[in-house]
């Protein structure tokens, strides 16, 4: 219960359903005081557990935050556009780059690798080779300067790229 403790004092607000073998009430208190948004012992239900799941997902989607923004632009999680200085009314990204855009707008400053865009957008599976990166980051970069941004797509040499301010 430690582990969850730290993981909400950091301000991380994943959803977090607790399976578990003890079904005390002291045990179900702990857990949710925890940080846990759900509580579940065993014996259960597979209904009742994909019940839970769903309504888990509903309260999460209803508090995300349906526009991320970083610097001078902001990325609509709905709609899929990027809007800018110099296009308020937005340009609409296709499906990866909106995948790739919304993980750097949401880690900004951290390298992500291209074996990190690999797994989470094409899959663990995919028969795409790594260069597809770097060909959607060349979009992104083309997109975010139509718009007017300030806003740059760094690559860091054999780590991966992050989004920062520009500060020329």
């Amino acid at each position: 219960m430690t582990v969850l403790k730290t993981i909400r004092r950091h301000g991380n607000s994943v959803p977090v359903l607790l399976l578990t073998a003890k079904a005390e009430i002291d045990d179900r208190v702990e857990g949710l005081d925890s940080g846990a948004d759900d509580y579940l012992s065993k014996p259960f239900s597979m209904k009742e557990l994909l019940a839970r799941i769903r309504a888990m997902t509903r309260r999460q989607t209803d508090t995300t935050d349906n526009v991320l923004a970083f610097g001078d632009i902001a990325l609509n999680r709905s709609t899929y556009q990027l809007t800018g200085p110099e296009n308020p009314e937005g340009i609409r990204l296709a499906g990866k780059e909106y995948q790739m855009l919304e993980m750097l707008m949401s880690n900004p400053g951290q390298v992500i690798s291209p074996d990190l865009f690999m797994d989470k957008i094409w899959g663990y599976d995919s028969e795409a080779e790594q260069n597809v990166v770097w060909v959607y980051i060349s979009y992104l970069r083309k997109k975010i300067t139509s718009i007017g941004s300030q806003v740059k797509i760094r690559a860091a040499r054999g780590l991966g790229y992050s989004l920062e301010k520009d500060n020329a």
